[in-house]
């Protein structure tokens, strides 16, 4: 058995070739296209790379995106100032607070205040209570990418029992919700599990998205396992010992090329789809 390599890069690359064409049209019909705004506190070189390489998707679709910077002794207080402002501003589609901000900032609060209609992050509370009911909602962009993913090959979910490792509020918790709502079997996993390697060794699809390297090994996982690795660690590896799995499971997400590309590729979705609500 040779693994049916699921490339989001090439998925991603796709997308954008269709989301131009959207924003294009868009474009004819309203005068204006979609507007991402990206909020970044503070300095950290980490998130100012991922907030450019977000600008920069918006611009490869013709799309365009504002870019404010805040510094890193912002309050709480004046961020929620900035949000509403955006939320108030007719022009903007989309509010991405970029993840992580400085320990003096309550984030969550923060999350929570942006406009629903505009959270294309999928971010907040709101919008992960919709989602988990099977409401209209924008997902958390690296679960929601998954799915596209997932979709894009014709994997099959339902009735079949998947395992994700990791609870994060913006990944693994998500995750298993929108596999739930695809009639998937789903079973919550993380580091702190016990027997862990026997919940693994059941999982048709498993989600390795618990932030550690290769935490999770080859040979807990059963032979035709769909394999999705959501974590990316110094050295190119992810979450999943992905080496030996090539010639045993089904599918596989490559590390880099699987998820990360996904995960920008459905925000961009997700600010055109806002702005077709807006503009349409």
């Amino acid at each position: 058995m040779t693994a049916t390599i699921l490339d989001g890069k090439a998925l991603a690359k796709k997308t954008e070739e269709e989301l131009s064409q959207r924003v294009q049209k868009l474009a004819e019909i309203s005068g204006s296209t979609p507007i991402l705004a990206t909020i970044l506190v503070g300095a950290d070189p980490a998130s100012a790379t991922y907030v450019k390489m977000k600008g920069n998707a918006c611009s490869r679709i013709g799309m365009e995106s504002i870019r404010v910077e805040m510094s890193e002794t912002t309050t709480t207080d004046e961020l929620l100032a900035k949000i509403d402002e955006l939320n108030n501003n007719d022009a903007v589609h989309g509010i991405l607070l970029q993840h992580p901000v400085p320990a003096q900032i309550d984030e969550r609060a923060c999350f929570d205040a942006i406009d629903a209609r505009k959270d294309v992050d999928g971010v907040t509370c709101l919008g992960f209570g919709r989602m988990a009911m099977g409401e209209k909602a924008y997902g958390c962009a690296t679960p929601a990418g998954i799915m596209r993913l997932l979709e894009a090959y014709d994997i099959p979910l339902e009735g079949k029992h998947a395992v994700v490792v990791g609870r994060s509020p913006i990944l693994g918790k998500p995750m298993a919700m929108m596999l739930l709502n695809a009639n998937a079997t789903v079973t919550i996993c993380h580091s702190r599990t016990q027997d862990l390697e026997k919940h693994i060794a059941q999982a048709d699809i498993i989600v390795g998205a618990v932030g550690k390297p290769e935490f999770i090994k080859a040979d807990w996982i059963k032979e035709g396992a769909v394999v999705v690795d959501a974590g990316y660690h110094p050295g190119g590896v992810g979450d999943i010992e992905l080496g030996p799995l090539a010639d045993k499971a089904s599918a596989i997400t490559p590390v880099p090329g699987g998820v990360g590309p996904m995960t920008i590729n459905t925000l961009i979705y997700q600010s055109v789809e806002s702005g077709e609500g807006f503009l349409g």
